[in-house]
């Protein structure tokens, strides 16, 4: 619960520790655990298909579930507030003036995580990828990079 109330709402660890009743040692080490083993476990979690076998299978349920016949996924960014880094703080200002990170992710049609990619303006993978499978976005993406995703 300590993570969940810091992640959901970031702000003075010390602040959020006395709201809960923990020290700001606490909270931070609580928050680096659970962290640190959401990412450890996210290779084995958030997986885009990649083989011929993946692929049927998500075209199939897409075609159960939304009658899409060769949609793979659905694609969206969004904005993560963050606390500004000391370093390069200015890099992180969005169009609102907040602090945050802008990541890129899909889904498949379970809503369920197939990726996550917090550099997508500098390296988009999806617009490089060579198959004629689809990914589903708004308006800010153009169909040319993505028609070819995975």
């Amino acid at each position: 619960m300590i993570c969940l109330r810091y992640l959901g709402n970031p702000g003075y660890q010390q602040g959020i520790g006395q709201d809960l009743g923990v020290s700001q040692a606490t909270l931070s080490r609580t928050v680096d655990k659970v962290v640190n083993s959401i990412v450890a476990q996210s290779k084995e979690l958030i997986k885009f298909p990649t083989t011929n076998h993946e692929l049927m299978k998500t075209k199939r349920i897409w075609q159960r579930i939304y009658k899409f016949p060769t949609a793979i996924g659905v694609i969206d960014c969004t904005h993560i507030r963050i606390l500004k880094p000391n370093r390069h703080g200015d890099e992180y200002i969005n169009r609102k003036g907040k602090p945050t990170l802008n990541v890129q992710t899909t889904c498949d049609a379970r809503e369920m995580f197939t990726s996550v990619d917090v550099k997508c303006m500098e390296h988009p993978k999806l617009a490089t990828c060579e198959s004629v499978d689809l990914v589903f976005g708004d308006q800010n993406y153009r169909l040319a990079q993505l028609y070819k995703a995975i």
